[in-house]
Order: C-alpha cells, then sequence, then structure tokens
C-alpha cells in the first residue's frame, strides 16, 4: 500500500505544478481530484505478500535469490536451454527468460528483435517464422561457441518446462508486445499452476506490467527502470549528439523516473522494482520495502558486488555469469 506520506506528497505536488500552470485553483483541484480517483478506480492491487515472498525468496526468507541474465548469458549461450541446465548446475535460485516473439506469433526466447548478435543468421524476428529460426546455431557468437556448438532458440514452452524441472524460479522479462505477452503467458500460467508460486513478470514497459495484471491479477510482477534511459546509454554515455534532444530527453527521464517511484508502482500492483545497479542503496531498499516492493538489482558482476549485494544489503541480484567476474550487457 502507497503510505500516507506518499499520498500527501504525489496530490501535493500534482496540485502545485497544475496551479503553477493553469492559475486556476478551479481546475487544478478538478484535475488533482481526476488523478486521484484514476488511481483509486483503476489501480491493481499488491499480491499476497506471503506469495510474493515464496516467488523473490524461493530458498527462504532472508535469503538472498541469485538471478541468472539472460539465463546466464556469460556462462552459456544466452536463452538457450543449455544455458538454464548451466545455471542451476552452478548454483542460480532463478533465471531471467527474455519472451519475443517469431513472424508464426510463437513465443520463444530472445533478448534482441533480430538474430544477428547472437546466431549464425541475419534478419529481425518479424521476419522469421520457428521454423527458420529452427536452423540457426543459437551459440555462433557466443565465447564458448565450440563447447555449445549447435545450440538451438527454444521455445518459451521448452525453457519453462526445463525451468520447471529444475525448480528454478523465472523471471519473465517481456520486451513488449503488450497483448500478445498477456495472451501467451496467462496459457502459460494456466497450462503450469505451479508459476503462480514460482515466477515473476517483468519489463521496462509499464503498459506491459498492467495488460498481464489484466489478464491474471494473481501473477507477481515487477516494474523494471534505469534512471536517465531516455538520454544516456547504458554506460552512461549520450544517447543523442543534439544538445537540444539530449536535455529534452533528460527532463523526459525526470518524468519518468518520478513517474515510476509514485505513481506507476502503485497503479500496477507491483510486488518487486528491477533497478540498475548503480542506484541501489539501503535507503533506497528501505524506500521500497516501506511500500510492500522488493528491489531486485541489475547486472551485478563481480565477486566484491555480489558479497556486497549478499552480505550488507540483503537484496536479490541478477548476473551474467555465475562463476566468474564479467563485464555486464546493458
Amino acid at each position: 500500500m502507497l503510505q500516507l506520506g506518499d499520498e500527501v506528497t504525489l496530490y501535493s505536488v500534482v496540485f502545485a505544478l497544475v496551479l503553477l500552470g493553469t492559475r486556476s485553483p478551479v481546475w487544478t483541484t478538478a484535475l488533482t481530484a481526476s488523478l486521484y480517483l484514476f488511481l483509486t478506480m483503476f489501480r491493481f492491487p499488491q499480491v499476497p505478500t506471503s506469495r510474493a515472498l515464496q516467488v523473490l525468496h524461493p530458498v527462504g526468507p532472508g535469503n538472498v535469490s541469485v538471478v541468472a541474465h539472460r539465463c546466464g548469458g556469460h556462462d552459456a549461450p544466452e536463452n538457450t536451454i543449455v544455458a538454464i541446465r548451466e545455471s542451476s548446475k552452478n548454483g542460480a535460485t532463478a533465471v531471467e527468460l527474455d519472451l519475443e516473439f517469431s513472424a508464426d506469433s510463437v513465443p520463444i526466447l530472445m533478448h534482441d528483435e533480430t538474430v544477428d548478435r547472437t546466431t549464425n543468421g541475419s534478419g529481425p524476428l518479424s521476419q522469421m517464422r520457428l521454423s527458420d529460426l529452427g536452423k540457426l546455431d543459437a551459440a555462433a557468437k557466443h565465447r564458448l561457441r565450440d563447447k555449445f556448438a549447435g545450440e538451438k532458440i527454444p521455445t518459451l514452452e521448452q525453457a519453462v518446462e526445463e525451468c520447471i524441472k529444475l525448480q528454478l524460479t523465472i523471471y519473465f522479462d517481456v520486451k513488449g508486445h503488450p497483448d500478445e505477452a498477456a495472451a501467451a503467458l496467462k496459457e502459460l500460467y494456466k497450462k503450469h499452476p505451479v508459476l503462480y508460486n514460482t515466477s515473476i513478470v517483468c519489463s521496462f514497459e509499464p503498459k506491459v506490467i498492467y495488460r498481464m495484471r489484466q489478464s491474471d491479477p494473481e501473477v507477481v510482477t515487477a516494474l523494471t527502470h534505469r534512471p536517465w534511459s531516455l538520454s544516456r546509454l547504458g554506460d552512461g554515455a549520450p544517447r543523442f549528439s543534439s544538445p537540444w534532444k539530449h536535455r529534452w530527453m533528460t527532463l523526459l527521464d525526470v518524468a519518468l523516473d518520478w513517474a515510476h517511484h509514485h505513481v506507476l508502482w502503485k497503479l500496477c500492483g507491483i510486488s518487486a522494482f528491477l533497478i540498475q545497479k548503480n542506484f541501489v542503496s539501503p535507503d533506497y531498499a528501505l524506500y521500497w520495502a516501506r511500500r510492500g516492493v522488493e528491489v531486485v538489482a541489475w547486472t551485478v558482476n563481480t565477486k566484491v558486488e555480489k558479497d556486497y549485494y549478499q552480505d550488507v544489503l540483503q537484496v536479490n541480484y541478477i548476473t551474467d555469469s555465475l562463476v566468474e567476474d564479467c563485464e555486464p550487457h546493458y
């Protein structure tokens, strides 16, 4: 639940900004009241805390969960069955599965919108049927390509069945396609009810999470966020060369960040907030804990960082490797 202090701050800020913009107490009151009614009528409640904790802490309360990013893409070809198996063998308690769709609308595992970066093929997923994808080598561009040569791009169903067999918690990372993703996941939860207690649906796009809650309000969900993502790349470099565009996107970043922390999380009724590791601190984790939301950090790829999250912050983290230090994927 949103705390009383949050309510007062949220509506006070909105009231002040609208009043400054309109100079009309009537319009200001009406618009602020409309926001209150909108959040009251259309927000989703969080799932029961006991079930969220079961998903987020599968090895027990207080124990940090280690999530293999893209199924552990440093240790094996990302988003493949062999990567899921390697992650389990190397001690992961959960894996992140990136959900995309083939041209014939089959849900598959793939991070990008094209197959170029990870396979021996080329082209957008939107133009490749499942039969086309089945001919590709998903290990072709991996550093351990010789060891894992011939690994295939799995369907979502194949990956989920492997995770269930290995008793791994699943973080479904949905890249887009709100309606298609919600429908596919709803069918998956219907076929495998164990997922309600062993998985969480995550996305950078609030629309995806809201649509998922509309489709099935019993699913545990999370928003994913990186501050300054509109104006800067993952390594911090400016995304645009134009100073004016950079400043405009920076302003939008401020608004988006405020919305995530004060409106969107409540509207979607999330149970976790996945945030880029550089922004996590004890105070930040406490901020979300007071709202009944768990912090999960990404991407934590060195032993020093892992020890800090494990022993000091006691916050779940997502990592590219379970066995050695490595550079992060943004």
